[in-house]
Formats: C-alpha cells, structure tokens, sequence
C-alpha cells in the first residue's frame, strides 16, 4: 500500500464552512474504507488549506477514487503520494 496526503479545502455547497466538515467526516471516513483505502490521521491546518488527510491506498487508481470521493462533499483536493525519508533516502542510494 502507498501512502498519500490531501491537502483538503472547502469550496462546495455541501459543507459551508470548515465547523460542517465535522458533520460529514464520518462519511468521509467510511468512503475512504469502501475505495479499499485506510484512513491514518487527519488535520485541522491553519493557512493556504483547511486539512490535512492522510491515507494509505492500494494503488494509484484507489488513491484518485478516494480524492474524487472527498470532492463529491464540496471539498477541492490536492493528493500526493508520500514516501517517509528512510525510504527515500534508500531510493536515492541506488541512483
């Protein structure tokens, strides 16, 4: 499984304002669980974007089902693969 982050914004008429998030996080949740993803933690950020979401997901096609199921609430997502820097580190060793 690959780990990814979202940088998570409210836009949408679903979610009005960043205290509706809540209301549909369980939601949220269990989508990511029905794309075959597992949820790992989720943040509250202060700046450019509302959270943070971090998941771990099957493949890159599991991952995008999962952003497109989170925008479906009125959220814009920005998803990127992470990889923790132990690994990468080995990653750049066999370069």
């Amino acid at each position: 499984m690959g780990t990814y982050s979202a940088l998570v914004d409210v836009t949408g008429t679903n979610v009005q304002n960043v205290q509706e998030f809540a209301s549909v996080w369980g939601d949220i949740s269990q989508d990511i669980e029905e794309c075959g993803g597992e949820l790992r933690d989720a943040y509250a950020m202060l700046g450019e974007h509302d959270f943070l979401v971090l998941f771990e997901a099957e493949d890159h096609e599991s991952a995008l089902q999962i952003a497109l199921s989170v925008e479906r609430y009125g959220l814009d997502t920005q998803t990127m693969e992470i990889i923790p820097v132990d690994q990468f580190g080995a990653i750049v060793d066999d370069i």
